[in-house]
């Protein structure tokens, strides 16, 4: 049930999309407003919430760590798993982001004649690299649209992403790999009750508005005909802020373009995030040299202290009465502060 007011919501933007070319001036508000809206939402959430994550405070090292931290000199630390120096800490960090080395390692629990077994699952590992890279060249591929002249890399990446072609139009390993991934990722939402448990409708909504661009990209391709050249004329106007709407822009482009933007604009708000919050994760992105260097909390308020002769001097009597032994007898002579 969760993932089914996700559904119809993604359902409802589809049919939106598919009416809404049928007038004009629907169909500028569907080509126009709402790509520009959306585009501002994504970059003014997209820096505020990295702005506010690189202002939060952050006095002590707190590296999540699965390795032995540098100590003394005979025992071997993990360079890489627990860094004690910045350069080590950039490299995990490029671990973790190029080819998610954390996720590597993760595990699957279940249980097995009333024991809880732990094993390897790769499986999600596989699934979300190949869908993040194939997502990069995908994103990569469509700079065509907005560029002109082409840029020599976009062209090259093409031409190694279409090399395995068996036919007109050329198929594209990476539209294969993405859809792959996703349906996977997907599947396991349903499958794994574990994770159906945990996961929310909003987790729902962002795989079902990836589905639905990468299956409109996929017919606009090779079922429905789209006019490629009115695409690529009203993208680069979209770039240069002098849009110009084609009457030939067809309904599966409009329905793409509509998930795109929805989307784009619910990015800032959603567990999508983690694609700028990973950089600027304490527990990632910070040495481990707690051993070496302390670290103080430069806003900590002043406390007063109360040492064990000032806490003797003001409960004398009743440690007397109680005839608990006293460690300076001449105490009570002294005045304290």
């Amino acid at each position: 049930m969760k993932a089914l007011t996700p559904l119809l919501a993604v359902l409802a933007i589809v049919a939106l999309a598919a009416l809404g070319g049928l007038a004009h001036a629907s169909l500028v508000l569907l080509a126009v407003f709402v790509p520009y809206s959306a585009c501002a939402v994504f970059l003014i959430g997209f820096c505020y919430r990295v702005v506010r994550w690189a202002w939060a405070p952050v006095p002590f090292r707190i590296p999540t760590t699965c390795g032995q931290q540098k100590s003394l000199p005979w025992i071997k630390p993990a360079s890489l798993d627990n860094p004690s120096t910045g350069w080590g800490a950039f490299r995990r960090m490029t671990l973790e982001v190029l080819l998610f080395r954390s996720l590597f390692r993760n595990n699957r629990a279940r249980l097995h004649d009333q024991r809880l077994v732990l094993g390897e699952d790769r499986y999600l590992w596989l699934g979300a690299l190949a869908f993040h890279w194939s997502l990069l060249v995908i994103l990569l591929r469509h700079l065509r649209l907005f560029l002109q002249p082409v840029p020599v890399f976009v062209s090259l990446l093409s031409r190694l992403d279409g090399s395995f072609q068996v036919g007109t139009p050329a198929v594209y390993v990476s539209d294969v790999v993405v859809v792959g991934a996703l349906v996977y990722l997907t599947a396991r939402r349903f499958r794994s009750p574990q994770v159906r448990y945990i996961s929310l409708p909003f987790d729902y909504l962002a795989l079902f508005l990836l589905l639905g661009i990468v299956i409109s990209g996929l017919l606009m391709r090779f079922v429905f005909r789209v006019d490629v050249a009115a695409i690529k004329q009203f993208a680069l106007g979209l770039a240069v802020f002098h849009p110009s709407v084609p009457s030939t822009l067809a309904p599966i482009f409009l329905i793409h373009l509509l998930l795109v933007s929805t989307l784009a604009a619910y990015f800032p708000f959603s567990t999508l995030m983690h694609m700028g919050g990973v950089f600027l994760s304490p527990t990632r992105n910070l040495a481990n040299n707690n051993r070496s260097q302390r670290h103080v909390n430069p806003w900590n308020h002043p406390v007063k202290t109360h040492s064990y002769a000032e806490w003797e001097h003001e409960f004398r009597d009743k440690l007397k009465i109680a005839k608990l032994p006293l460690e300076n007898e001449d105490a009570g002579k002294i005045a304290f502060d």
